[in-house]
């Protein structure tokens, strides 16, 4: 348990810059999450639009670029926390795809409560784990993994951040939602959690020397047996439309309504008690030298660009800075070819690379840059 010792007491030390209290006089986690959220702010290690992150010293370098569809407002929004906690080894990165009348509220909402909302719980269920480590959050016998950690700290995270949408008093998310892909990286180790039908690839060296593309999510679509069979099982119903051969999509027992293509989201709670659900999908990945970079994306992207043109175009793009606003405009042309006649989805990415390039012409920067 060593290494959750040092962990909690960093974290300790991080929480203690700003002690806060709540009417009892306890230290509030969450609003430390918070205040540790404005600091970074004021650090410039947030970026919430276009631009990159690469700060001193990090191996990462994370590029974000999101381009509005043709079916309105842009309802999606990203965003990567460097330094995310006060942790130097660690990153989180986001992207949200919203949808319905008030989709591109709910997409904001979710992307700012989530970054703090799963800092406050991986602090309390990390303590636990520290001050009992015999006990799991069951208080059964057994030891929490790292992994078990972050798991327990997102369904957490995810279950909290739903339930306060369905109560916030200026965002009706009755009728609209939104996916929420993310990932931290916390020193070597990657953590993936996805609710919806967004997408993460990691492009990674075979062992015959190419670089290939590993599919590190699924697509949470209503057809999946899985879903379909949740879905089914709370008098939901899962079906296509004449005009939309393909395309299943979740609809109350009794009405020709919402017709939501995916089977996860937060929001949507029109059919929640009808097997929408937004419990994450949660894995981990240990990163070796031959991973180079997670391209994060929403739909858009995928429905024109495979796993395999995407990481090409990544890895082809000589400034890495540029890398996700590349992929955005070949997925742009893409889809002029091949979905002629249809809206153009927005589309909105997020590449981290994993490593530090020290062939490349890009210097040291230290905080985030808006990409003009």
């Amino acid at each position: 348990m060593g290494h959750f010792s040092s962990m909690f007491n960093g974290l300790a030390r991080s929480f203690s810059i700003k002690k806060v209290k709540n009417n009892n006089g306890k230290c509030d986690a969450k609003e430390a999450a918070d205040e540790m959220a404005n600091e970074a702010k004021k650090k410039e290690l947030i970026l919430k639009s276009s631009g990159y992150v690469n700060a001193q010293g990090s191996n990462n370098l994370a590029s974000v670029f999101s381009k509005r569809g043709e079916k309105g407002v842009n309802q999606d929004c990203a965003l990567v926390w460097e330094g995310f906690g006060c942790q130097e080894d660690m990153i989180f990165c986001g992207i949200f795809d919203g949808h319905g009348p008030w989709g591109h509220y709910v997409a904001k909402q979710v992307r700012n409560s989530m970054p703090s909302s799963l800092l406050c719980n991986w602090q309390k269920i990390l303590a636990k784990a520290t001050l009992e480590p015999e006990l799991d959050l069951e208080g059964s016998n057994k030891k929490l993994s790292r992994f078990d950690i972050w798991k327990q700290s997102y369904l957490k995270t995810c279950a909290t951040v739903d339930q306060e949408l369905e109560h916030h008093r200026k965002i009706d998310a009755y009728y609209s939602g939104t996916t929420a892909l993310t990932i931290v990286r916390q020193g070597e180790v990657i953590y993936v959690a996805n609710v919806g039908d967004s997408r993460a690839v990691l492009a990674t060296v075979s062992d015959e020397g190419s670089l290939v593309a590993v599919q590190l999510t699924l697509d949470f679509k209503p057809n999946l047996p899985q879903e379909k069979e949740r879905i089914i099982g709370c008098k939901g119903r899962v079906f296509c439309l004449e005009d939309e051969p393909g395309v299943h999509r979740v609809w109350q027992p009794d009405a020709e309504t919402p017709g939501l293509a995916m089977s996860r989201a937060f929001g949507d709670y029109c059919i929640k008690e009808y097997g929408l659900v937004s419990v994450p999908e949660v894995n981990q990945r240990h990163i070796s030298t031959k991973d180079h970079f997670i391209i994060l994306a929403s739909d858009g992207i995928w429905d024109v660009i495979s796993n395999k043109e995407a990481i090409e175009i990544v890895s082809s793009t000589a400034e890495r800075p540029k890398a996700a606003k590349r992929l955005v405009e070949q997925a742009v042309r893409a889809w002029k070819k091949k979905r002629r006649g249809f809206s153009m989805d927005d589309m909105s990415v997020v590449c981290l690379f994993l490593h530090s390039s020290s062939s490349s012409s890009l210097s040291q920067h230290h905080h985030a840059t808006t990409l003009k």
